[in-house]
C-alpha cells in the first residue's frame, strides 16, 4: 500500500459515510448534467452570481475585506493601471484565473508546470509577489488562519523548502496515474490531492486561494460541471472554522503511519453534497423570476405572470414608454428561451407563461 492509499484506510462506518455521499453526489452530477444540455436560459446569471461569490469568499478567506458588491463593481469597471490596493489585485487575479479555468479546464494538464502557470496568473496583478509569482516558495511558511480583527492562528506547519519538488511530483504522479487507473473514486482522490496541496504548501503564498482553484479544476476535469454554478468557496467561508478543524485534525500526524484523512475527506464531501441542494434552491429560485433577463424582460415577464394571456396590442399599451419594436424583440427571445409560449396566429396572437416557468 503506499504512502497515499494508506492514509485513505478509513475504518466501516467512514466508508458507509463516504459511499453514501458519493452516490447522492454521482446522482445529482447526472441530473445536472442533463440540465446543462437542455437549459441555457438560466446558466449565465448562474455562474455570473457564483464567480462573484467564489471570488469574494475565496479573497476574505485569506484576509480580504472586499464585498460581494464591491467585487462586482469593480469586475464591471477593471481598469488594470488602477488597481490600487492589494485586495484589488488579488481579486482581478482570482478572477482572470478563474475565467481561465472554466474557459479551458479539458486542456489543462494537472502537471507542475500547469500548476505554476495558474500560480503566476493568479499573483500577476500583486505588486508583492511579483518574485516569487511562479515559483515554488524558498522561505518556510505555514498554514494560517485569519479572522476578523486581524486575528491570525498558526494552523499547521507545511513541507520543507528541500522536499516540495518531490512531494510535488509524488502528488501529481499519484493523482494522475489513479485518475486513469479509476480504481479509486475520483472525488476522493480530489480530496486527498487538496488536503496534500495544503499540507505541501509548495508556494510562498497563495496557496489557499489556489487550492480553492485546482479543486473547481478537478472536479470539471471529472464531469462535475455543476461547481461552475455555484460557489464552493462560499461554502468553505461560512464554514471557516470547521474548514480549519478538518485540515488540522488529519494533518497532525503527518508523516507517520498514523496520518489518515478521513475527517478531511468527510468535510470535502459533505459540502460538496451540500453544494448540489444549494445549487437545487438557487436554480429554482432563478427559474420562478424568469432567469438570465435584464430588468425590463423581468418587468415584461411579471407582468404577464399577473394578466395572461395578452395580445402585443395589450402590452403595447401597458408598457407605451418601450419602442414597439423593443417589445417585439423583447418577446422573441422570452419565448426562444422558452420562459413564455404563444396561442394562435397574426393578430390574435396571445403571449402566455410556460407551464414550467409558472
Amino acid at each position: 500500500m503506499d504512502k497515499y492509499t494508506n492514509k485513505l484506510n478509513f475504518n466501516f462506518q467512514t466508508n458507509q459515510k463516504v459511499l453514501k455521499l458519493i452516490s447522492q453526489i454521482d446522482l445529482y452530477k447526472g441530473k445536472w448534467n442533463s440540465i446543462e444540455k437542455q437549459e441555457n436560459t438560466y446558466l449565465k446569471e448562474l455562474r455570473k452570481i457564483a464567480t462573484i461569490e467564489s471570488i469574494g469568499s475565496s479573497t476574505r478567506i485569506e484576509g480580504s475585506t472586499l464585498s460581494d458588491k464591491e467585487i462586482e463593481k469593480l469586475l464591471n469597471d477593471i481598469k488594470i493601471t488602477k488597481l490600487t490596493t492589494r485586495d484589488e489585485q488579488e481579486v482581478i487575479g482570482y478572477f482572470d484565473t478563474l475565467e481561465v479555468i472554466y474557459d479551458n479546464y479539458y486542456n489543462i494538464q494537472l502537471s507542475e508546470n500547469y500548476i505554476k502557470q495558474l500560480h503566476n496568473n493568479l499573483l500577476k496583478h500583486s505588486d508583492k509577489d511579483v518574485r516569487h509569482r511562479g515559483e515554488y516558495k524558498s522561505l518556510s511558511n505555514k498554514v494560517v488562519a485569519k479572522y476578523p480583527g486581524g486575528i491570525e492562528k498558526v494552523i499547521f506547519n507545511t513541507t520543507k523548502i528541500h522536499l516540495v519538488n518531490n512531494e510535488m511530483s509524488d502528488l501529481i504522479s499519484w493523482t494522475n496515474e489513479q485518475l486513469k487507473l479509476m480504481e479509486i473514486h475520483p472525488l476522493i482522490i480530489a480530496a486527498n490531492f487538496i488536503y496534500e496541496f495544503l499540507s505541501i504548501h509548495p508556494f510562498q503564498d497563495g496557496n489557499g486561494r489556489l487550492s480553492r482553484l485546482l479543486t473547481t479544476l478537478i472536479l470539471l476535469q471529472n464531469d462535475y460541471l455543476f461547481i461552475q454554478y455555484v460557489s464552493f468557496e462560499n461554502l468553505i467561508e461560512t464554514t471557516k472554522k470547521e474548514y480549519y478543524q478538518a485540515l488540522m485534525k488529519s494533518q497532525k500526524n503527518r508523516y507517520k503511519k498514523s496520518e489518515n484523512i478521513s475527517v478531511w475527506t468527510l468535510y470535502f464531501l459533505e459540502k460538496l453534497n451540500n453544494l448540489t441542494q444549494k445549487l437545487d434552491s438557487k436554480y429554482d429560485i432563478l427559474k420562478s423570476k424568469g432567469g438570465y433577463l435584464n430588468e425590463r424582460q423581468k418587468e415584461l415577464f411579471s407582468y404577464l405572470s399577473d394578466n395572461q394571456p395578452l395580445k402585443i396590442s395589450d402590452l403595447a399599451i401597458a408598457f407605451d414608454y418601450i419602442n414597439i419594436h423593443t417589445l417585439k424583440k423583447d418577446l422573441q427571445y422570452l419565448k426562444k428561451e422558452q420562459i413564455i409560449s404563444t396561442i394562435g396566429k397574426g393578430k390574435g396572437t396571445v403571449y402566455i407563461i410556460s407551464d414550467d416557468k409558472k
